[in-house]
């Protein structure tokens, strides 16, 4: 599908790769993505989940191909791309209520800074409840949980009201029962913001639990008339649609879910199950490929 024949569409990459030097980290990344979307982003480590994250947030620049948010070139971030990492962004010398507001008081001069400081602080209030800490406003981080700090973290993004959200490992840090809320309550917020979100995660589970779709990149794959050429870089080997909903953890147990899981590890992380570029699993209706005639040749 071109770009632009959905209003909806808001991210569409098509052919970009990223090397650093002679060494190739994304080759021929093919997507497009429609506002509200939560894709999770898996693939075994170092393929490049977050590179990717960071050629979407402008942090860094693809060495070919195009990049797109909403038909304009990615530039420099900016907030309408906020990022949410693994380790908590916060600065210890200020309450929860100070880190919040930080972002809206740096966004401008010193003197509107000032006239505003009442407005921001009721924003900054109003995204802390939202992220049910209202109470806590006053507490510095030390004085939180973990799973409270990366909440911190949450509505420090959320307040700036960007269209995506990135997240790199978000829960990574979290012990399992407190990853699982954090798990539980980003779908609850997502189900009420519908903002975009991309979401990288080496947690298979996770990512099938949390994504509305799921993004597989691996450097394990054939392409051309060679067996293999991982020198190339990772490409989207698997890309699936789920219908998602705020749901309860028990999911987990089923058997769909556990099957989907082998599925994706077979596809992504197995270094002997080398498909063909031509037969990637790339079921999500918004998926494409733009594959030149030697990629389609078979060994």
């Amino acid at each position: 599908m071109p770009f632009g024949a959905d209003s909806r569409c808001i991210l569409h990459m098509e052919d970009v790769s990223k090397s650093y030097e002679k060494k190739v980290v994304l080759k021929d990344i093919d997507l497009m993505v429609r506002a509200g979307e939560l894709c999770t982003v898996v693939g075994p480590s170092g393929c490049g989940k977050s590179t990717l994250l960071r050629l979407i947030l402008g942090q860094e620049k693809a060495s070919s191909g195009t990049l797109l948010i909403e038909g304009k070139p990615v530039g420099y971030p900016d907030p309408q791309r906020g990022i949410v990492y693994q380790r908590y962004a916060l600065y210890p010398h200020l309450t929860a209520l100070q880190n919040v507001k930080l972002g809206k008081q740096l966004s401008c001069g010193f003197v509107e800074r000032f006239v505003r400081d009442r407005e921001f602080t009721e924003e900054a209030i109003s995204f802390l409840e939202v992220v049910k800490l209202g109470e806590h406003h006053a507490k510095y981080p030390h004085e939180l949980s973990g799973g409270m700090q990366q909440r911190v973290a949450l509505a420090q993004a959320l307040i700036m009201k960007p269209k995506m959200l990135l997240m790199d490992e978000p829960f990574g840090a979290l012990d399992p029962g407190t990853r699982e809320d954090m798990q539980v309550f980003l779908l609850e917020l997502w189900e009420e913001i519908k903002m975009t979100v991309f979401f990288v995660t080496h947690d298979l589970e996770e990512a099938v639990f949390l994504g509305t779709r799921i993004l597989v990149i691996s450097q394990y794959y054939s392409a051309g008339s060679h067996i293999e050429r991982r020198s190339n870089g990772a490409r989207i080997v698997a890309d699936y649609a789920l219908e998602r909903k705020a749901a309860s953890t028990a999911v987990k147990e089923s058997a769909e879910f556990g099957q989907l899981i082998q599925q994706i590890r077979r596809e992504g992380f197995d270094p002997t199950y080398l498909q063909h570029v031509s037969k990637f699993n790339l079921r999500h209706p918004d998926s494409f490929q733009t594959l030149t005639p030697e990629d389609q040749r078979e060994p």
